[in-house]
């Protein structure tokens, strides 16, 4: 169908073939895995690639550190993780949506 309503067809079915690719990646990420470390590796937190954390690792050398010391380890690993599980989530939409930035779908 060519003319208005055959290009609106076209981009609706493309955008439908988006969704269903993209809802599939989504649920590909939750399988996938990612860590954060801190302190040589004293700390370890795993995530998914949706950026949900997992399970944590703390190491006896860094139970010796103190407790502000573990903790600033923690957090570290936390944030190192979500960083790496954002870089990941944005890697497998980037190559559904062909790098186009659509806010919201992520």
């Amino acid at each position: 169908m060519s003319g208005p309503l055959g290009d609106m067809g076209n981009l609706l079915a493309q955008a439908q073939k988006m969704q269903k690719a993209m809802g599939e990646a989504k649920a590909a990420l939750a399988n996938e895995r990612v860590s954060g470390t801190a302190g040589g590796g004293a700390v370890t937190v795993e995530f998914d690639g949706s950026g949900q954390a997992l399970k944590v690792a703390i190491s006896k050398e860094a139970y010796g550190a103190g407790l502000q010391d573990m903790q600033e380890l923690v957090l570290m690993a936390v944030k190192d993780g979500q960083a790496k599980a954002e870089r990941l989530r944005e890697q497998r939409m980037g190559d559904v949506t062909g790098g186009l930035n659509l806010p919201g779908l992520l």
